[in-house]
């Protein structure tokens, strides 16, 4: 099977060390070259990430690779290499919560996403409440219908 991965580096790097790379691997890369673009063969997405990044490292700056499409439970793939430290504590944090790195790593993202998502509902609300409070529910809907209807460059602030 093959898998397409999404590379996320710390820096943008240049034509010259993007061809470099691509000799290794076919690579796509955005605008500014600090994303790109890859497809790799494995049975899972996570041998295809691993063979992607073993076969790159020292080549680019890679940050995180991801696979690109959801799974069938609408998850992606984040291929991290910690530094040794930091994979360290990961495993001994791991180990004393009972679960596997990978396993407590996923439930901790899963905490951050559900507290960032509660603190966005929280957020949201306050400036609904705001709005309400000089105006009249039914031209706020109006507002807001008007809003999302344009065009989204019309949408930044």
């Amino acid at each position: 099977m093959h898998h397409a991965l999404e590379i996320v580096l710390t820096q943008a790097v240049t034509v010259a060390e993007l061809r470099r790379a691509a000799q290794n691997w076919p690579l796509a890369a955005n605008h500014d070259t600090s994303r790109l673009m890859a497809v790799a063969g494995g049975k899972t997405p996570e041998r295809a990430a691993h063979r992607l990044r073993q076969r790159l490292a020292g080549r680019l700056p890679i940050d995180v690779i991801t696979s690109h499409y959801p799974d069938a439970y609408g998850c992606v793939l984040l291929n991290i290499d910690f530094p040794p430290d930091a994979h360290t504590t990961l495993r001994q944090n791991a180990r004393r919560a009972g679960l596997t790195p990978e396993r407590f790593v996923q439930e901790a993202l899963q905490r951050a996403l559900a507290e960032h998502a509660d603190r966005e509902a929280d957020r949201l609300d306050h400036a609904v409440r705001q709005l309400l409070a000089h105006t009249t529910p039914a031209h706020l809907l109006s507002a807001v219908g008007h809003a999302l209807t344009r065009p989204q460059q019309d949408l930044a602030p």
